[in-house]
């Protein structure tokens, strides 16, 4: 039997794929390009995404949902155990401030007591 039957090239063929997408957006594309300014002062050449202007990496992709139904579901979607809420932030604020309070009335008893001689100079609690 022949063993010399048409076969593809798979090296050849995997050499074309990325010689194609390696000039597929070159110097003659007629297309959009991004033209944000890049860290090295150039303009970006990518394309840019249809209606945005720029590119994935310079902004042109979603910036998330806008309306309070869009918000919500997205808050609905991140939130895993429940203890980063804006009421449990609320309520440990609340706490804080009265934490911060006390502490106020404590160095203000303790500096008294430090004055009449119940406690030694350098006190800390």
């Amino acid at each position: 039997m022949d063993d010399t039957y048409d076969k593809p090239d798979l090296a050849t063929n995997h050499h074309t794929i990325l010689i194609a997408h390696r000039t597929r957006f070159g110097v003659n594309w007629p297309g959009k390009r991004c033209l944000a300014k890049t860290r090295r002062g150039s303009p970006c050449q990518k394309p840019a995404i249809t209606g945005k202007g720029r590119c994935q990496l310079h902004g042109g992709r979603s910036t998330g949902p806008k309306t309070p139904e869009g918000l919500k579901r997205l808050a609905e979607l991140n939130t895993v155990h429940g203890q980063r809420t804006k009421e449990r932030r609320s309520e440990a604020k609340a706490l804080a401030q009265a934490n911060r309070k006390i502490w106020a009335q404590l160095r203000e008893r303790i500096a008294l007591m430090i004055a009449d001689g119940f406690l030694p100079k350098g006190y800390r609690p």
